[in-house]
């Protein structure tokens, strides 16, 4: 495994490469870093799922150029989900689509439909442009990191994360921290209506005006999409909700709460969008540290705010 600090043209042009001859290339985009694998390779997708220790039936994500790579992955795209495309790609969303013939099982988990994405930050960008010139059609890119453990947000932690697991012929492209912070928003668009499977930086709100569609809410027999387990985004820590701190505990919350003696505090954030782009990296902070127990106080409100509260449930839940 070889971790690369600059990333230059043929730095890419190498990047690419690797993955077309089915090595996995972990690469920063604006939410988290992603393991990247050719979506189209059996042999490199089922390393994918060995590293991360990922379950088979949990589906994966594939990263296209431009919503113009839609019509290779995804059949019966409705009107509403080319909007969507339109107003927030590149960047923070996912649309499940009825999949193509070119999304197999082993990409979707078995299921009829199809995550794409395009992401928002120039080398993941770069690197999906030049797969596609070395005859690539998608790169298809889970968090990296162990299943159900803390996303990254530097290169850094996904060598921490993932170098005992990676060969020696994978790559670590480092674009430094990522902008956002969480997973992107995933929406169910094989419905009449958009439906909201996971939270993200694309709001609820922003998907209606958007489509002129009201999104709906997700239900138990929604498609299994990343992220939606119960438990997930979990350190080695215990995560507790609004309680108080006390001595020796790690405390996460925004920055007019004070720290009480004795505590560690992990981050302070000013702002809902710092909230996001820290809580990660403050989690694992707590591993590095060694702490048993971390405090977050939860920031109120809707948008963003929701998505770090359904984060934060799920890194909660044991």
């Amino acid at each position: 495994m070889t971790l690369l600090s600059i990333c230059t043209t043929e730095t890419i042009k190498s990047a690419a490469s690797a993955l077309r001859s089915g090595n996995l290339v972990a690469f920063p985009t604006e939410t988290v870093y992603g393991l990247g694998a050719d979506a189209s390779n059996q042999t490199a997708i089922a390393k994918l799922y060995a590293t991360k220790g990922r379950p088979a039936d949990h589906p994966l994500i594939v990263h296209i150029a431009s919503l113009d790579g839609m019509g290779q992955w995804a059949r019966d795209i409705p009107d509403y989900a080319i909007t969507l495309a339109r107003d927030f790609w590149p960047g923070p969303m996912t649309l499940v689509l009825r999949r193509s013939k070119l999304a197999q099982d082993f990409i979707t988990g078995g299921q009829d439909t199809v995550g794409l994405r395009v992401p928002a930050h120039p080398i993941a960008l770069a690197l999906i442009n030049e797969f596609y010139n070395q005859g690539g059609l998608g790169i298809a890119a889970p968090s990296a990191n162990r299943f159900g453990a803390v996303s990254p947000t530097t290169a850094q932690a996904v060598e921490e994360e993932l170098s005992q697991y990676l060969l020696s012929d994978d790559l670590i492209l480092d674009g430094g921290p990522c902008l956002v912070g969480v997973e992107s928003t995933i929406i169910d668009c094989t419905g009449p209506a958009p439906m909201i499977l996971r939270l993200g930086a694309i709001t609820p709100l922003m998907v209606e005006e958007s489509t002129g569609l009201v999104a709906l809410e997700s239900n138990p027999a929604a498609i299994r999409v990343s992220g939606s387990l119960d438990s997930h985004y979990s350190p080695k820590a215990k995560v507790i909700l609004d309680v108080v701190a006390e001595t020796g505990d790690g405390l996460i919350a925004p920055d007019q709460i004070p720290t009480p003696n004795g505590v560690v505090r992990l981050a302070a954030p000013s702002t809902i969008e710092e909230y996001a782009r820290d809580l990660y990296r403050a989690l694992r902070s707590a591993d590095q540290k060694g702490l048993e127990v971390v405090v977050v106080l939860q920031p109120g409100g809707d948008g963003l705010a929701a998505a770090i509260r359904d984060r934060l449930r799920r890194s909660a839940t044991r």
